[in-house]
């Protein structure tokens, strides 16, 4: 099973491109003719960059390698130009490749990846979603409308979902963490009423931010909104102040979930020690991949934190969270994106009645549509996603855009 060839998928999904503006899917293929596929998320440089960048991480520490000495492969690229730490781009674009490896174990094997990992602790793994509009909904005002959103709740809800996800409290911007606007705590209780008039007792509400507020700011809106009893304050603070998030963690009565944007066992590890996070939200595709988030997995359990992968992304990362979340005891959730688009391209889990059975396909149970893939190639020049240069606006409000790109 020695990796021999590679090619990278950059698929734009349809618009308004729910899970980004394109997806970056590696396929590997060994010397023997298996074929495994992963998925690279949200890398800081523009995707061609990033094919340069994975097929460099390739060539140089994994072509011509077992598929099976994934520890090995991901030292190397760990270790890669006398770093010894996690660079996002380099490390992200293993990930990809090492999500790849897993899917040509099992393959290999005829068992699913979960079955590699130690095998499934869950028949079944609860799911949640965003809050994202009907089709007949204005989309410009659906953010910004507690309504719309509750409606929206409500019917996630009678289909069975037991969590919702929504992030009203304003914009992430390049300036880092700011006090919110008045507006937009009023609209954040606001939203957080309505959508627990809407569920009830039948859902949880997950609040969302992404790192947008300094902590006594995020405070302020993490004690505004506690009467609502959401199940988590989402990344309250930037990633890079674990001590923040610590902060926050102490003084807001809501748990504090984070790591979407962490790239190393290390950095949840200072996370982790110092009480910023009881949920861990790693994204595997830059986490440096399923082993990786194995290890972050049996970390969190020995600090008393649960694993609620994150997904903003296509199905092959679902795919992968699905596999790991089937092993791990301590998951809380994984999150899933719905669209026919993801469906049609991978093929692989699906969210039935707000649950997601495990694949007993061979790999990561998906089959990977590549002439779909081939027929919506990304040909823009922007990022997967990208955060506003404009600060935040107190005088005219705030409306975050919820993850749709233009």
């Amino acid at each position: 099973m020695r990796l021999a060839d590679l090619e990278v998928f950059v698929v734009a999904p349809p618009a308004p491109g729910w899970g980004g503006r394109y997806w970056i899917i590696p396929k590997v293929t060994t010397a023997c003719g298996i074929v495994g596929y992963g998925e690279c998320y949200a890398s800081a440089v523009g995707p061609e960059a990033m094919r340069a960048v994975i097929a460099d991480v390739f060539a140089r520490h994994m072509e011509g390698e077992s598929a099976e000495n994934i520890e090995l492969m991901s030292r190397r690229v760990y270790s890669s130009g006398f770093t010894a730490r996690a660079d996002p781009t380099v490390f992200g674009a293993f990930a990809g490749l090492e999500i790849a490896c897993w899917d040509i174990l099992g393959k290999a094997r005829d068992r699913p990846v979960w079955a590699l990992l130690g095998g499934r602790m869950w028949d079944r793994l609860r799911a949640y979603t965003y809050l994202y509009p009907d089709a007949d909904m204005d989309m410009g005002a659906f953010w910004t409308s507690p309504e719309m959103q509750g409606a929206v709740a409500g019917r996630c809800a009678d289909d069975g979902w037991t969590a919702v996800k929504f992030d009203p409290a304003g914009p992430y911007t390049i300036r880092g963490g700011h006090q919110p606007a008045r507006a937009d705590i009023g609209l954040s209780v606001a939203m957080c009423a309505a959508i627990r008039e809407a569920v009830g007792d039948r859902a949880d509400l997950l609040f969302g931010t992404h790192g947008q507020f300094n902590p006594a700011g995020a405070i302020r809106l993490g004690r505004a909104i506690a009467g609502y009893d959401p199940l988590w304050f989402e990344e309250p603070v930037p990633p890079d102040d674990p001590h923040g998030m610590a902060r926050v963690a102490d003084a807001v009565p809501i748990p504090v979930a984070g790591g979407e944007r962490l790239c190393s066992l290390s950095e949840f590890a200072i996370l982790l020690r110092l009480g910023g996070a009881e949920i861990v939200q790693p994204a595997l595709g830059r986490l440096g991949g399923i082993s990786e988030g194995r290890k972050l997995a049996a970390l969190a359990q020995g600090f008393g934190a649960q694993v609620a992968p994150h997904l903003y992304a296509g199905p092959v990362e679902f795919a992968a969270n699905v596999a790991l979340g089937a092993t791990i005891p301590n998951l809380l959730m994984v999150e899933a994106i719905e669209t026919p688009f993801h469906h049609a391209l991978g093929g692989g889990p699906r969210v039935e009645g707000g649950f997601v059975v495990p694949s007993e396909a061979p790999g990561l149970g998906i089959a990977f549509d590549e002439d779909l893939a081939r027929a919506h190639p990304y040909t823009g020049d922007r990022l997967h996603l990208e955060m506003q240069e404009a600060p935040c606006d107190y005088a005219g409000g705030n409306a975050f855009g919820g993850g749709a790109v233009d």
